[in-house]
């Protein structure tokens, strides 16, 4: 029923693996993922690494960059130490066995995307993240001191809230010894008790209707934390994507910006184009604006989609330039050669998170984060493209290293921890309740929190969250938990986080667009927004 180890890792995307094996020198590990060990964001990262491999680039304009990028709020420290830090990582990667692409020189083959001046995209073809995390899987998979825990979802912090007694002393501080987790297989929860806890659970777009990420990306790690008592900031800034596939087998697959730099046309079904009207460079405009743009048409129209039609290319062109989308609509019956392809923004990636420090310290005294779960100050208002996975590298190193210091500094004894109770629980067959709440979740985000904002859409969203969130919690306490319960728990508790955020940042910044306060106000909102239970 109970595991002890040195170190406990909650999630196995690229952040997790790699601390992982760092941590694995030091100490036994023990690695708990929720479904599949390759199920991650990592998994479904295209693009690449960024990072300074260029003689003609330098680290203080890729820093630039990333500033520019931000709107005004990146921490310099901590973009300074990513983007001088990453090209060690992304070296280690390479020896692990990471095929990046390389040109005939047997140098990294580098691309560029929008945002950067220089060619600095290390990639291998258009599925980097999927080879990042087989490799690291690979490697993972043969370290002694490493023991993978499938099927197993996090539930809780183990932290003062479970083992203090009410009258006995103790300091003020708060302390983490581990946490309770579901083993789905078994439907029980077991005692995952550590000396340090990283948290790399990834991030939290299935709180949308439409998204990018995986189905697992419910926002486990920044609910817990919040749960525990560790602050949480700039939950408000979610980047969408502006063009993914829209079919309800689909999963929000990703059409390239590319198909639009190609020629291709933002229309709706009658083939009138719009996008005219919002940018002089039409669809050619930048990422948010035309984000902006299809989410304002399908609000205004009420219709569920728009269409990016090709159609007018040749045949032999479309299919020689994008194959793999060729493909992959084709197997939903829809040739982008005859046909436009139906798209919808979709939720991508959040730029907030758990607060640590440059160190990967979060203020919760043995509990470490890296990667997506956080907020670094890295991201700042706006991701530079494909900065994610190099800070998830840089932040799993400095986590690793933080978490041996901070076991060998530490003398005390593990006080007593109790096992999960659920007395008083029992097995309800009222799942519809659990589906039925997940979907009006994803809906209200989606109309009321979405690309475009207003106080009266947050206010009516926060009024139904804290409804929901309240059934959601008296549901669980008499309940016994499954996975299901779990997820949704933790995404009604993203979902409150992002709609408080959204309300406190009275400006628009970033990724945060607001119709109430159009501008940005450097006065009043250069700061970061943040949220403590």
């Amino acid at each position: 029923m109970s595991v002890k180890t040195d170190f406990l890792v909650i999630g196995s995307g690229i952040g997790g693996l790699y601390c992982a094996l760092k941590l694995a020198r030091k100490g036994t590990v023990a690695l708990v993922t929720k479904k599949h060990k390759a199920e991650s964001n990592t998994n479904y990262a295209q693009g690449g690494i960024a990072s300074v491999f260029d003689p003609q680039d330098s680290f203080e304009q890729h820093i630039q960059d990333t500033l520019d990028a931000s709107a005004g709020l990146c921490k310099l420290e901590a973009v300074k130490l990513v983007v001088e830090e990453g090209p060690e990582h992304i070296n280690e990667l390479f020896k692990i066995g990471v095929p990046f692409t390389t040109n005939e020189n047997g140098k990294f083959d580098l691309g560029r995307e929008g945002g950067h001046q220089f060619h600095r995209i290390v990639h291998v073809k258009d599925h980097t993240g999927k080879d990042v995390e087989l490799n690291l899987l690979n490697r993972v998979k043969y370290e002694k001191n490493i023991t993978i825990y499938e099927d197993h979802a996090a539930i809780d912090l183990i932290t003062e809230h479970q083992i203090f007694t009410p009258g006995a002393g103790r300091d003020s501080s708060l302390h983490c010894w581990g946490a309770y987790v579901l083993d789905s297989n078994n439907e029980q929860v077991r005692r995952f008790t550590a000396k340090a806890t990283i948290m790399a659970t990834g991030g939290c777009g299935q709180v949308y209707l439409h998204t990018s990420n995986p189905e697992i990306a419910t926002g486990d790690g920044v609910a817990m934390c919040y749960r525990a008592g560790a602050p949480i900031a700039n939950m408000e800034f979610m980047q969408f994507h502006p063009t993914t596939l829209f079919h309800p087998d689909a999963g929000s697959f990703l059409i390239s910006e590319a198909v639009r730099g190609f020629g291709g046309r933002l229309v709706h079904k009658d083939g009138k184009e719009f996008m005219q009207k919002y940018h002089p460079m039409a669809s050619l405009a930048p990422r948010d604006i035309v984000a902006r743009a299809i989410d304002n048409e399908m609000k205004k129209l009420g219709t569920p989609c728009v269409y990016l039609d090709i159609t007018h290319k040749g045949a032999d062109d479309i299919r020689n330039h994008f194959p793999q989308i060729y493909e992959k609509c084709k197997s939903f019956k829809i040739d982008i050669t005859k046909e436009p392809i139906p798209v919808v923004p979709a939720a991508h990636y959040s730029c907030g998170g758990v607060i640590t420090d440059i160190n990967a310290k979060t203020s919760i005294n043995g509990l470490f984060a890296c990667g997506e779960v956080t907020c670094t100050g890295v991201h700042g208002a706006n991701r530079l493209a494909s900065n994610s996975l190099l800070e998830a590298l840089v932040f799993a190193d400095r986590a690793a290293k933080s978490a041996i210091d901070f076991i060998k500094s530490k003398t005390a004894a593990f006080p007593r921890i109790p096992h999960w109770d659920d007395a008083g629980t029992f097995n309800s067959e009222e799942w519809v309740l659990i589906s039925h709440d997940k979907m009006e979740i994803k809906n209200l985000m989606w109309d009321y929190v979405g690309i475009v904002r207003s106080n009266l859409r947050l206010e009516r969203a926060l009024s139904r969250i804290r409804l929901i969130r309240q059934e959601i919690e008296n549901f669980y306490r008499r309940t016994k938990v499954t996975d299901g319960l779990v997820e949704l728990r933790n995404l009604a508790t993203v979902a409150q986080l992002i709609i408080q955020s959204a309300l406190l940042r009275k400006e628009s910044r970033g990724l945060h667009y607001t119709t109430d306060y159009p501008k940005k106000d450097d006065e009043n909102f250069l700061k970061d927004t943040i949220i403590q239970q």
